[in-house]
């Protein structure tokens, strides 16, 4: 759960933290029972808990579908992202990955933790591919494949320009979007979205991720991850990582800046694609890293803790996105709010400023006209102070609550 000062200084924050703690205990309570399930499932909330979520909404092929794809395409993340794996080693395992899927006695010790069990037991993941249904099976493969030849094209090649970078997020990410199109439409749910639309709902996530993780990637040992594009940092210094040094601070914000700008081409995209969604558990698995998504550029714009540390949403507003994401209604609020907060931020006197503003004021026109913006909605920008006291109190009676249950417990065992 989120930490202490941040619930006293959120106390909204508390109830959807508590729902996003039963939910997780109540997921691990789903776990199936069969060995290669059971490790998929557990798998899956250990390497992303929140995403985990969300795939136990969908119906039931469908989510052992979502849950192997994206397990699948992890362990191919992992080769990608081992810098200590040679180039000639790592590229024939990047093309040949979705033959390897079939193949339950196929693994690579590669990563780190939770993903190096990942790869050591990779054939769990093989049986339970293995079981989907045949088009659940081909959609998987034909992503894979051609995200396995992407990633092993940009090993031997930087990211220079900026269709180079649109080109690299289209492999790691927009194929993605591509593939869950492919497994929506093929469990029947919804129609088949265009791969333009689907294209665009990966790179938003990837580019937000990218930016985010700038320091991390930079610093990677034994050798940096690079994947800002040349065409946007050269402007600003000599060497990608010259954006991490003290002297570089104004130039690395504006930098940052551009790169956010950037991401936000690919916005209205998405609200198109959502808005298109029929089945309300896929909507949600959707939307949620979306908004997620608009919610981290608005932390990220204009912040030099980019490129110091960590900058990423705090639990409990991560748990207030999922309690409160059900409609396209609540997706329009969201995005308006935290392009509100961007907007907010953007400096006048910065390079990118009116670029940015235009980009931003084109998302509020769609959120506006989709008449979602309504005055009883709830913000995730204005903070309700009376709804602040009436928290602290709830707070206060639940921590009482919690003591006289312990007391009366320990009472009741020395009697």
């Amino acid at each position: 759960m989120g930490s202490l000062g941040a619930v006293l200084k959120h106390p909204d924050d508390l109830y959807p933290l508590l729902k996003l703690k039963y939910a997780a205990k109540h997921a691990e309570k789903q776990i199936p029972p069969e060995p290669h399930w059971a490790f998929c499932y557990s798998m899956l909330h250990k390497v992303s808990r929140s995403f985990g979520l969300v795939i136990q909404q969908l119906g039931p092929q469908l989510r052992d579908a979502v849950c192997i794809f994206y397990l699948v395409l992890r362990a191919l993340d992992t080769v990608e992202d081992d810098t200590s794996i040679s180039a000639e080693v790592k590229v024939p395992i990047l093309n040949n990955f979705h033959r390897h899927v079939y193949d339950n006695d196929w693994h690579f010790s590669c990563g780190t933790k939770e993903y190096k069990v990942l790869m050591d037991e990779f054939h769990h993941v093989s049986n339970a591919f293995l079981e989907l249904a045949k088009g659940y099976q081909e959609a998987i493969e034909d992503i894979t494949m051609r995200m396995g030849a992407g990633m092993a094209k940009f090993i031997c090649k930087e990211v220079e320009s900026i269709d180079d970078y649109d080109e690299y997020c289209h492999y790691v990410a927009g194929l993605v979007g591509l593939g869950l199109s492919k497994l929506f439409h093929a469990s029947g749910a919804e129609d088949l979205a265009t791969d333009a639309l689907s294209n665009s709902m990966g790179l938003f996530l990837q580019k937000t991720n990218i930016i985010r993780d700038y320091l991390e990637d930079i610093n990677e040992i034994p050798k940096s991850r690079m994947f800002w594009p040349r065409e946007i940092w050269s402007k600003y210094v000599d060497k990608l990582e010259d954006l991490k040094s003290e002297e570089n601070s104004a130039k690395a914000v504006q930098c940052l800046n551009e790169m956010v700008a950037n991401a936000l081409i690919h916005a209205e995209d998405c609200l198109q694609y959502m808005s298109d969604l029929r089945d309300p558990a896929i909507f949600r698995f959707c939307a949620i890293p979306q908004i997620m998504a608009i919610g981290t550029l608005s932390l990220c714009f204009n912040n030099i803790q980019v490129f110091r540390g960590v900058v990423k949403m705090r639990r409990g507003l991560t748990a207030k996105v999922i309690d409160r994401t059900k409609t396209m209604s609540d997706v329009y609020g969201a995005f308006f709010d935290f392009s509100c907060l961007l907007k907010s931020k953007v400096d006048k006197d910065d390079p990118n400023a009116t670029i940015t503003l235009s980009r931003l004021e084109a998302i509020q026109k769609t959120c506006k006209n989709s008449g979602a913006l309504t005055k009883s909605r709830r913000s995730y920008i204005i903070e309700n102070e009376s709804g602040y006291n009436s928290v602290l109190i709830a707070i206060i009676f639940i921590i009482l609550a919690i003591l006289c249950s312990y007391l009366s417990s320990n009472l009741s065992n020395n009697a």
